[in-house]
């Protein structure tokens, strides 16, 4: 992650005026200077860092992966036929049945197996999650 020098000029505060609006006038000289620093930022780099950082604090210091439940594992999709629907974010060691009880309680309660859609391999209760792994949950309900 690319370290940023601190402002060399007062804090400008909050704005209303987003760039582009036209509202830019209402500004004040550090408001007008932070904008200006932000569209130098976002040409040089195309993005402003945030989701890096989102990313970082997530995955890496709360030990949080992404895992892809889904209803139709040969299409990963759910009921309604949206690819790849919801991630849900489970602590690292999570299971195949805490993602049950993720899903709904019922699932957890009545968990039969869990099947990864990518191999079609067949998984127990017990059975630890990994980041991106894109599971069906079978139940008796």
């Amino acid at each position: 992650m690319r370290n940023y020098p601190a402002p060399s000029y007062p804090l400008a505060g909050p704005t209303r005026a987003a760039p582009g609006s036209g509202r830019e006038a209402d500004l004040n000289k550090a408001q007008k200077a932070g904008l200006e620093n932000i569209r130098a930022l976002l040409a040089e780099w195309k993005r402003t860092g945030v989701q890096e950082c989102m990313n970082r604090v997530v995955f890496d210091l709360l030990d949080y992966i992404a895992v892809f439940p889904v209803e139709d594992e040969n299409k990963w999709m759910d009921k309604n036929g949206v690819v790849l629907p919801d991630a849900y974010l489970m602590k690292k060691g999570s299971t195949t049945r805490d993602l049950a009880y993720q899903v709904h309680s019922d699932f957890g309660d009545s968990f039969l197996f869990a099947r990864a859609a990518r191999t079609k391999r067949r998984l127990g209760e017990k059975h630890e999650l990994k980041d991106g792994d894109m599971i069906k949950i079978t139940s008796t309900k």
